[in-house]
C-alpha cells in the first residue's frame, strides 16, 4: 500500500490524538470554571480539532475518487452527502466559528464558540470519529451492516 493510499489514515490518526486533547477538557469536572486563558486555549483545540477533521475527509474524499474535491466547505458537503457527516448545519456552524475563532480577543464571540463546542460541537467530532473508525476497519456502514 502506498503513503498516498493511506494518507487519510495518517491523518485520522492525528484528528483522533486531537479529539483526544479537546476531550480532556470537555469531559473535566472543571469545564464550567475555565479561566479566560483556558478558554482561549480550549478554542485553539477546537481550531486544530476542526482542521484535522476537515482534512481528514477531504484525504479520504480523495482516496474514494474525489479528485476536485478542495478546501473545507466543498469537503464538508461532499462528507455530509456521502454519509460521512450528520448533521450538516452543526457542521456549518462549526465552520463559522472557526472563522471567527481569529478574534478570540471578542469576549462575545469567544464565549459563543466555547458554548457551541461544549453543547455540539465535540459530539459531531465523536460521531466523526466512530464513522471513520468503522471505515479504516472495513466495517460496512448501511442498514443491517450490510
Amino acid at each position: 500500500m502506498s503513503e498516498k493510499d493511506i494518507r487519510w489514515e495518517q491523518r485520522f490518526s492525528n484528528f483522533r490524538k486531537a479529539l483526544a486533547k479537546l476531550e480532556e477538557v470537555v469531559k473535566s469536572s472543571e469545564v464550567e470554571s475555565l479561566s479566560e486563558l483556558e478558554k482561549e486555549g480550549f478554542i485553539q483545540r477546537f481550531e486544530y480539532t476542526y482542521e484535522l477533521a476537515w482534512k481528514t475527509l477531504q484525504d479520504l474524499l480523495k482516496h474514494k475518487g474525489y479528485q476536485d474535491i478542495s478546501g473545507p466547505n466543498p469537503t464538508i458537503e461532499q462528507a455530509f452527502q456521502d454519509g460521512y457527516l450528520e448533521h450538516g448545519q452543526v457542521w456549518k456552524q462549526m465552520k463559522k466559528s472557526r472563522d471567527l475563532s481569529t478574534h478570540t480577543y471578542n469576549e462575545e464571540i469567544a464565549e459563543n464558540i466555547y458554548e457551541s463546542i461544549i453543547a455540539s460541537y465535540f459530539d459531531a467530532f465523536k460521531a466523526l470519529e466512530m464513522r471513520l473508525e468503522k471505515e479504516r476497519s472495513g466495517k460496512k456502514t448501511g442498514l443491517f451492516g450490510i
